[in-house]
């Protein structure tokens, strides 16, 4: 008994050691995210700026962590930065198992994302879920997942290309290239928005399916033993409504700008 309470010191001990030493040695937080996932994420500038990374940004502050949203590229780019160490920080990505290789899961996720169907709105089929996609030609954004279970059924049962971004899908639905695309829904539906093509594309009910949105850190980063302590501040910031009041800000910011651009 004795030996097993000395143990359990020695592992807390231990554990709180290794803690501080990550507070230390994390001297700044450099993520990146997808560039066209409004209104979570998207490129503004040389940042990624939006809803996910003010989150984010707003717990690294109170833990007194440094931190900086960067644009790294496309959302296959952003991914390959961050397994590759470049960035410490993945914000907004869903998870599957080839992922958690590389990624440390930061829990709770932080968001739930619909995944729809979009087609050109004098062109629709009929849809009640993933078996009426077989047989027709389909798109979707390089490097994106729709979690374990859907991108196995992807690879083994459709016929799905991949374009580097939304614009370009888009674009190839609209020039008759393909049957339909596969997005999340916000920022499809942001996308065509922004397009001026909310007459001509329509998103299919019902949803594909329902991803949880993460955030997570590169394994090779010196700050992924910050996990917890972001779990817990995205437990905090979506359970007071906090979070949601950020996306409310940035939804009416990105809606102004777009308007203003037409």
């Amino acid at each position: 008994m004795k030996k097993d309470i000395c143990l359990s010191i020695l592992l807390a001990a231990t554990s709180s050691a290794y803690t501080v030493h990550a507070d230390e040695i994390c001297k700044k937080i450099v993520a990146t995210g997808h560039p066209e996932y409004p209104v979570m994420a998207f490129k503004e500038g040389s940042h990624i700026d939006g809803a996910a990374p003010l989150l984010v940004g707003e717990i690294a502050q109170k833990l007194g962590i440094p931190f900086e949203s960067k644009y790294m590229g496309s959302w296959s780019e952003a991914q390959s930065a961050a397994r590759a160490g470049n960035a410490d920080m993945i914000i907004g990505v869903y998870y599957n198992d080839e992922r958690a290789k590389y990624f440390d899961y930061v829990e709770p996720p932080f968001a739930y994302d619909p995944v729809v169907v979009f087609v050109v709105s004098d062109k629709p089929f009929k849809f009640k879920g993933r078996d009426d996609l077989v047989g027709k030609k389909g798109i979707a954004n390089e490097g994106e997942s729709f979690g374990t279970a859907f991108d196995a059924f992807l690879k083994d049962k459709l016929t799905v290309t991949r374009v580097d971004g939304l614009s370009a899908a888009f674009d190839a639905l609209l020039s008759g290239k393909t049957d339909y695309v596969i997005a999340p829904y916000y920022p499809g539906t942001a996308q065509v928005g922004r397009l001026d093509k909310a007459d001509k594309i329509v998103s299919l009910e019902p949803p594909l399916l329902s991803e949880e949105l993460f955030v997570a850190f590169s394994k090779k980063s010196t700050c992924a033993a910050l996990a917890s302590k972001f779990g817990a501040g995205i437990m905090e910031m979506t359970e007071d409504g906090r979070f949601q009041d950020l996306v409310r800000e940035v939804l009416a910011e990105w809606e102004v700008e777009t308007t203003d651009s037409h």
